[in-house]
């Protein structure tokens, strides 16, 4: 048996009340991949994030390594961390910042200087602000470039053992001190950002989000100096400055609710940044953990 043409389509014909004739109905739209999101988004979150350190770093041309793996972070902290994100796009426009404030200290070492350890207190504070547009603008997935800020304060406190080695005479007149060992120095500098970030939804409410910048460009580069052992005594040398910045991270996002969201990832964070007597040249990496509501 012969079927309608409307049949053959996947469509179910009608009788016309008036006429008796058949009545097709126009064929369901088919919704686009790409949809426009709304064209203001407000997101704000609370981030956490569970970042070993290790590297060198040092202050009044000290310089310590110190290594603690995130997983004892924890153990490590002096003060409770502090941090906010905010978020707001407007069409393809996004305007964004975060901050954090982090206090730690360990034991370290002090390599190429002294054969003894000393206690090392980090405080850092960042400040981030940017400005990013969408290449791709779409509900289900986005891409942007962006540009901006990153403020970084380092306050480093550093107390050292005296175990009666005799170049610790000579390490006190290169500082400046008198009786104790214990010094402390900070700076602060703003370094020039650039970077891309996107995401794309895999499945419902879970998507994939990554994120990469870089910064610094020896923006801040100028003198530096380190002290360090040279036969059987101490001498301050001027060494290179740098002032770079390296940060990639990604994972997955999930839409818990309407409201709220929140990321669970990896973050890597690796500054290369010598100037005077200061020295940043440790890497943050360990798990990220973040919460938000978004309007």
């Amino acid at each position: 048996m012969a079927l309608p043409a409307p049949l053959l389509l996947g469509q179910t014909s009608v009788d016309d009340p008036k006429g008796g004739k058949e009545v097709v109905p126009p064929p369901l739209a088919v919704q686009p991949w790409c949809q426009t999101p709304a064209p203001l988004e407000i997101r704000i979150g609370i981030p956490g994030w569970l970042s070993g350190v290790s590297g060198d770093t040092g202050v009044k041309g000290v310089v310590a390594n110190i290594d603690v793996p995130f997983h004892k972070i924890l153990d490590h902290l002096t003060h409770v961390p502090l941090s906010l994100s905010a978020d707001i796009r407007y069409q393809r426009w996004e305007f964004f910042g975060d901050g954090e404030y982090v206090e730690a200290g360990d034991s370290v070492t002090l390599p190429g200087l002294l054969f003894t350890n000393a206690n090392m207190h980090l405080k850092t504070v960042g400040l981030g602000a940017f400005v990013g547009y969408r290449l791709v603008n779409c509900t289900n997935a986005w891409l942007a470039l962006f540009a901006g800020m990153r403020f970084t304060y380092m306050e480093g406190d550093l107390s050292i053992f005296d175990n009666g080695d005799a170049r610790l005479v000579i390490l006190r007149r290169l500082l400046g001190i008198s009786k104790k060992l214990d010094f402390s120095d900070s700076i602060g500098w703003v370094d020039p950002v650039i970077g891309s970030r996107g995401k794309v939804k895999i499945w419902r409410a879970t998507s994939l989000y990554a994120e990469g910048d870089v910064g610094g460009f020896d923006a801040n580069g100028g003198s530096a100096f380190e002290i360090h052992r040279q036969g059987g005594t101490l001498v301050k040398t001027p060494i290179d400055s740098s002032d770079w910045s390296y940060q990639i991270q990604g994972g997955l996002e999930f839409q818990l609710s309407r409201w709220f969201w929140t990321d669970v990832g990896w973050r890597y964070l690796k500054y290369d940044f010598v100037h005077e007597g200061f020295t940043n040249k440790t890497a943050l990496n360990g798990p990220f953990i973040q919460g938000g509501v978004n309007f």
